[in-house]
């Protein structure tokens, strides 16, 4: 009796991965930028916590339409792909089992098992096949617009409440040492966990999302400190 098996691979969630890590990294870098360059121009706890608030509502609309908009139109440009697949399926099926069997040529199987192979998938679900062996579209890989764009805004306001909570509890004071060190600990934390979901070096992952991030929000402070407007 055969036995169903599912090997699970990281790949499988890759593109919502994607999208909630550059969602979350996003909130934390650009909101803790913008509190630390309202902060650095001398602004009242008020106006700096206003201004984070803003950057929150702002940032995850903006990541949910930029990440809706680009998967939307990846989707668009797949299903016309397979669109374009189905007429050919229908006008002309032989050259089109042809084409599929010369796929697995090129993969290593010997020309008869080829033609058995493609024989087979696409008696079995043509369109399927070509999708997947020639065009290279899945359904774990295939484009999901409307959960590109809730991940993205969600994990965007996740992660921009983070340094909006340091904020609301910090002392004005401490204000950028405080915002500096626990976004740079948020950061760095989520850096390593996407690189070890992703299957790919932790400590690497680690220092590039540390630096990177470190060298916007510098960037941010300096510019308030260098015009020193109270907002």
């Amino acid at each position: 009796m055969m036995t169903r098996h599912r090997e699970l691979h990281r790949l499988d969630n890759v593109g919502w991965l994607r999208a909630a890590v550059l969602g979350a990294n996003d909130g934390i870098v650009s909101t803790s930028s913008l509190i630390l360059g309202v902060a650095a121009a001398h602004a009242s706890h008020q106006s700096i916590l206003i201004t984070g608030v803003a950057g929150l509502v702002a940032g995850a609309m903006s990541m949910a339409t930029g990440e809706y908009v680009s998967v939307q139109s990846q989707a668009d440009t797949e299903r016309a792909a397979v669109e374009k697949e189905r007429t050919e399926l229908r006008e002309n099926a032989s050259g089109e089992h042809s084409e599929l069997a010369n796929i697995y040529i090129r993969r290593g199987l010997e020309p008869a098992l080829a033609s058995q192979v493609a024989t087979s998938l696409m008696a079995h679900d043509a369109l399927t096949a070509h999708s997947r062996d020639e065009l290279g579209i899945t359904d774990a890989m295939s484009a999901k617009p409307l959960q590109a764009a809730s991940a993205s805004a969600l994990s965007f306001a996740i992660g921009a409440a983070l340094p909006l909570i340091v904020v609301l509890v910090a002392p004005h004071e401490n204000l950028i040492p405080l915002t500096v060190g626990t976004s740079l600990l948020f950061l760095a934390v989520l850096g390593g966990l996407a690189a070890k979901a992703g299957g790919a070096n932790v400590k690497r992952g680690v220092c590039r999302v540390a630096f990177w991030s470190a060298l916007s929000m510098a960037a941010a402070a300096g510019i308030g400190a260098m015009f020193g407007t109270v907002v």
